[in-house]
């Protein structure tokens, strides 16, 4: 009898294994996220696909990899709430219409009445446009005030479902008019400001810095105070960023994510994919508006499974096209998540080849100011 039992019971393991549990996955992701936008009975037929769920499978069980972040995490929370470090940073700054927050950063080591205000770096962090928060980030903004010899700003933005793209850009270009509003209160140079961003703050941080460019009225702020914000702005530098819409939803639907994802919700709809595209809109860009673009710095690891590194490669050769610097860093076999992650602790193996490559271009834009 125990040779039917196992004759049974290996078939049942396998259906659950390689059947039960992948379908599992998948509906619960998308009776989570959302479902495909079909009509009727046929959402329900699109979802479970044998591809789509495959697919949805792998980047579920991909997920499981950043429990390697765990120790990681409760470090950087513990030092966040450690009342002992509010000496290091202002926390909790309100600024914008909005009521937003950030948090500010003054280098450790720097002798002010020799070399007069400090740059300002803003960190805009990503998490696909609809998740992460300020307070992740005080390691890496720690670290990069002290490599840099500059004030690092993190400021929340409203995510998606509170905010959508416009949004988000509005919140970032509020904490630039900030930073011009607070340069002498916190002693940094309000006109010597480069962005860094990480993926959907990458994609931010260029989108941003474009639209104050055309000085566009859904900024709702006078055209001489984006011109003034983009004058202070030197440079971009992008970690991992995404800068063609159109073309990372086509990879998110290779990996059968894009239906789960926020980024289409975030853009309110495919149909506004080239609007919130970055080379997309440099196109557009007039001689006199191109010449007016800070230059860009892009970072990418060759081992990003999440943003293809064609995404920096491709936006690096449309700015040399249109004859703006740039400069472009390919970093063998960093991830997606490694190439923010390892900024946070200088013990992190790739920590000094990442910051090598953005104090080499951040001493590059000191020297444009």
């Amino acid at each position: 009898m125990s040779w039917i039992k196992s004759s049974i019971s290996l078939p049942l393991t396998a259906g659950v294994l390689f059947v039960g549990l992948p379908y599992s996955f998948c509906l619960v992701a998308q009776w989570i996220y959302g479902w495909p936008n079909k009509p009727g009975y046929r959402k329900y037929v699109e979802a479970l696909k044998p591809r789509r769920v495959y697919c949805l499978t792998v980047a579920t069980l991909d997920i499981l990899k950043y429990l390697q972040y765990g120790r990681l995490y409760l470090q950087l929370k513990s030092w966040y709430k450690n009342e002992e470090n509010n000496k290091l940073y202002k926390k909790g700054i309100i600024f914008g219409r909005k009521g937003n927050k950030l948090d500010l950063y003054h280098p450790l080591n720097t002798n002010k009445s020799e070399n007069g205000p400090s740059p300002l770096v803003v960190f805009i962090y990503g998490g696909a446009w609809g998740s992460g928060e300020r307070s992740t980030y005080c390691l890496l903004a720690r670290q990069m005030a002290d490599e840099l010899n500059a004030t690092v700003i993190c400021p929340d933005y409203c995510i998606y479902p509170k905010g959508n793209v416009l949004g988000m850009v509005q919140d970032i270009a509020d904490c630039l008019l900030w930073a011009q509003e607070n340069g002498l209160r916190f002693d940094f140079d309000k006109d010597n400001i480069v962005l860094i961003g990480h993926s959907a703050g990458a994609h931010l941080c260029a989108l941003t810095t474009l639209f104050l460019t055309e000085t566009r009225e859904e900024m709702f702020m006078e055209s001489k105070t984006q011109q003034k914000i983009t004058s202070s702005i030197r440079g971009i530098i992008g970690l991992s960023g995404v800068y063609d819409v159109s073309d990372h939803y086509e990879h998110e639907q290779k990996r059968g994510i894009e239906y789960v994802s926020t980024m289409h919700k975030a853009m309110n709809g495919v149909e506004n994919f080239p609007y919130y595209s970055p080379t997309h809109l440099l196109k557009k860009l007039s001689p006199d508006e191109l010449h007016r673009l800070p230059l860009f710095a892009l970072l990418h690891g060759t081992s990003d499974i999440v943003v293809p590194v064609k995404s920096s490669t491709k936006f690096c050769e449309l700015l040399t096209s249109l004859s703006v610097k740039v400069s472009l860093y390919l970093l063998p076999e960093v991830s997606h998540t490694e190439i923010v992650t390892d900024l946070m602790l200088s013990d992190r193996s790739f920590y000094h080849p990442i910051f090598s490559c953005i104090k080499q271009e951040f001493r590059k834009l000191r020297r444009t100011c």
